[in-house]
């Protein structure tokens, strides 16, 4: 044991946002029971390459007694959560995330209001509901849209989580309508990349406002993140609006 630089977390600021894990190259840090926690100090080579990543400001080097960083432990820690088939969710997406936990919605809705859902409520054809598509730009991913496209010009940016418009029924009617949008996930994808891109697009456009639309779950608040971050690389004073949409369809803001 020796006195030397390494991560500190501070509970009680960490959201369980899980964006720190896929900055961790050595698998240092899990999120576990909710929270960001270091696995193991050997684990940990002090070098900080985590701190820029969260959001609350929860990360910090400290220096305090601590085993010495052990490369070796390192590999084999790397290889067993690969063997496990964790690589994927673990290092890269933040294994555990409470936005990854399985939950059955007709299921706890059902338990809730102990009601029985009847096996088929309704015959095919029965009921025909179309809602006129508010799309107005295409494509919408973010990684794909030229930073010069013309709707971007004047326009109202939507910036959308990927999985927002599956949960929210209203989407197209109540967020969608009169915007451009861009869409992406936070978790899955390049937050920097994203950051740099939006950034462009603020800087060749004249936007006029920009609403982020985010799921509930923790790491998708780091959608907020990355346009907060572009904003300020882009040196443009847009308005920049929030809303919060819960896994079960409602709109929290």
């Amino acid at each position: 044991m020796a006195i030397r630089k390494i991560v500190h977390i501070d509970e009680k600021k960490c959201n369980g946002c899980g964006l720190c894990v896929p900055a961790c190259a050595e698998g240092a840090i899990q999120i576990i029971d909710g929270k960001a926690r270091l696995v193991s100090d050997k684990y940990c080579d002090g070098l900080g390459a985590c701190l820029g990543e969260c959001p609350r400001g929860a990360i910090t080097i400290i220096e305090r007694e601590a085993e010495e960083f052990d490369e070796e432990a390192v590999k084999k820690h790397l290889s067993r959560n690969k063997s496990e088939f964790q690589v994927h969710t673990h290092i890269h997406h933040g294994f555990s995330c409470p936005g990854s936990r399985v939950i059955d919605l007709k299921q706890s809705s059902n338990a809730k209001e102990n009601v029985k859902v009847p096996e088929k409520s309704f015959s095919e054809g029965d009921i025909s509901i179309r809602i006129k598509s508010q799309l107005s730009n295409w494509p919408v991913q973010l990684m794909l849209v030229p930073v010069d496209a013309p709707y971007f010009d004047g326009a109202d940016l939507l910036v959308t989580a990927d999985c927002v418009p599956f949960a929210y029924p209203n989407y197209h009617l109540e967020l969608l309508k009169g915007k451009s949008v861009v869409i992406g996930c936070p978790k899955l994808d390049d937050g920097n990349y994203y950051v740099k891109k939006l950034a462009e697009i603020f800087k060749r456009n004249h936007i006029k406002s920009v609403t982020v639309v985010h799921a509930e779950v923790p790491c998708c608040y780091g959608l907020v993140k990355i346009a907060e971050e572009a904003l300020n690389l882009s040196g443009k004073d847009i308005p920049l609006n929030m809303v919060e949409i819960g896994i079960k369809g409602d709109r929290k803001n």
